[in-house]
């Protein structure tokens, strides 16, 4: 792994035709505050990629699928985000916000527009650019 480039690993977790996503907190000192983005985080040393997701997913929200698979990995010159997916098989009530805002189940039409209200927030929030497209390279060649 090159330690110049940051490793983060991602969930897409989707239910009914809906994803699950967190609302960034809103610290300017942060990457994307109080965007729409994924659950997950960096690599911790010589951690694996499918490894850490499962962490992150557990100290975020409470919950890790049964079954997560490998989507795809997208590279730029300062992170690697090895992108994984799996089904929410629990209810948004069910699962306990460890990090972050908010989170949401938003829709494809929230993803095409790039914002999805936030009752937490009071308004409508950004999605991420990245992840706009993660998630929209996903829905077009997965669902």
């Amino acid at each position: 792994m090159n330690t110049k480039i940051a490793h983060v690993a991602v969930a897409i977790l989707y239910r009914d035709g809906k994803f699950l996503m967190q609302l960034r907190d809103n610290i300017p000192t942060i990457v994307y505050p109080g965007y729409w983005a994924f659950f997950g985080g960096h690599l911790e040393p010589n951690e694996p990629p499918e490894i850490a997701v499962k962490r992150e997913l557990k100290e975020e929200i409470g919950y890790v699928p049964s079954i997560l698979q490998h989507f795809r990995n997208y590279e730029d010159p300062k992170v690697v985000r090895h992108v994984f997916h799996g089904e929410l098989t629990v209810e948004l009530k069910d699962l306990v916000l460890g990090e972050g805002w908010d989170m949401g189940l938003l829709s494809v039409a929230d993803i095409q527009k790039g914002e999805c209200y936030s009752e937490v927030a009071g308004e409508v929030r950004p999605l991420g650019d990245r992840h706009q497209r993660i998630l929209l390279d996903f829905i077009e060649g997965v669902m």
